[in-house]
């Protein structure tokens, strides 16, 4: 039996090229290298999952590489981006701040700094989670950061920025990572899908995008749990089986419901999902962002921020139709509400039910309200 590899060592980028959702940071990385004006410090700070230590090897790999492509790729071929690849190069060093964070541990380092390369111009040193650093080991690395010998870059990833000395930011050039788009994560999850000669369905791929938060490292450990659950055949329904994701249907349910002003039918579709086992609060929010996505696909300008698979969008677009924008601004103000004070509430369920039934009173006529307001 072959050893098995999980989705997300197998398929991390090993060229800036194959980085996804970051074109605009990898170019400039790129640039600069091309260019010869290399910094001596860099921080490459965002979520987690995005390819911060990803882009950091691969720069290290690229500096050293003897024989550059057009597009400022490395070759793979040379004898430093072979010993790259196989794990066996001197020129980089990574080390984990979380784990190794005294002063002793950045003393090591900064006398492993002045020992130049043996093969390559540079040598790379990747410090990973470096806010985990103590303020005694972060002030006996300022000097050292700031004056390294020639052949010394530092590369510091941290996903929280704010817990960075400003003597240390001042130091280094600063990289932004963002969060993965739904597009690329869905388009990167076929590539992925393809390779491995497993069938998965569009919409099962974007609720598992939608899943992952924005980070490509999440997206492929639940896209391997999701291959493992289905035997390779990944379809919507398994994935939100196993993803325990409310089906967007129920969501249609009740905001039909909630149109033609049925009261009851909502808190009898409220009770079969709650008897599924579904949170509360998962279901209020699910709501609100349900009636946010009907507002913006209402209109071709906003259709941008609509981040639901194509299969579903005629569904959305025909509902849209139906509700005034009055309608949805109320209907999202009122879910906000409820998801707000859920937590305080002593009795939940009722707080739902409430907010269902104001839901409801949403699509009354002026004579029916002020009927309401007579008695």
């Amino acid at each position: 039996m072959k050893d098995y590899i999980v989705s997300a060592r197998k398929y991390r980028p090993s060229t800036f090229k194959s980085v996804v959702g970051q074109k605009s940071l990898t170019a400039t990385l790129k640039n600069a290298i091309q260019s010869g004006k290399l910094a001596h410090a860099y921080l490459f700070c965002g979520p987690r999952g995005v390819g911060k230590t990803s882009c950091a090897r691969i720069f290290a790999k690229t500096i050293n590489c003897m024989n550059l492509t057009g597009d400022g790729e490395s070759c793979n071929e040379c004898e430093s981006c072979r010993s790259f690849n196989e794990q066996r190069s001197l020129n980089i060093h990574e080390l984990d701040a979380a784990s190794n964070n005294s002063v002793d541990d950045i003393r090591s380092l900064t006398e492993q700094v002045r020992i130049p390369p043996q093969l390559g111009k540079y040598k790379v040193y990747i410090i990973d989670e470096v806010h985990m650093l103590s303020a005694a080991a972060f002030n006996a690395f300022l000097k050292t950061l700031e004056e390294p010998p020639r052949h010394a870059i530092f590369v510091l990833a941290t996903t929280e920025k704010q817990k960075i000395l400003p003597t240390i930011l001042s130091r280094c050039q600063i990289y932004d990572f963002s969060r993965i788009t739904i597009e690329d994560i869905v388009e990167h999850l076929q590539y992925v899908a393809s390779c491995e000669s497993i069938t998965a369905e569009p919409e099962a791929l974007n609720v598992i995008a939608q899943k992952a938060d924005g980070g490509m490292r999440d997206a492929l450990s639940i896209f391997d749990q999701t291959v493992s659950f289905t035997g390779g055949n990944i379809t919507y329904k398994a994935v939100i089986d196993n993803l325990n994701v409310l089906d967007y249907e129920y969501y249609f349910r009740i905001s039909d419901a909630i149109l033609k002003g049925d009261v009851r039918s909502c808190l009898l579709i409220l009770n079969e999902i709650l008897e599924k086992g579904f949170d509360g609060q998962n279901i209020i929010t699910g709501l609100a962002t349900h009636f946010r996505d009907l507002l913006v696909c209402k209109d071709k300008v906003t259709l941008v921020l609509f981040e639901v698979g194509a299969s579903i969008r005629e569904r959305y677009k025909e509902t849209a139709g139906q509700c005034s924008d009055k309608l949805l601004f109320k209907a999202i103000e009122l879910a906000n509400q409820c998801d707000l004070n859920y937590h305080n509430s002593h009795n939940k369920r009722l707080l739902l039910e409430l907010t269902l039934i104001q839901l409801c009173q949403l699509t009354m006529s002026p004579e029916e309200e002020d009927d309401k307001k007579k008695r």
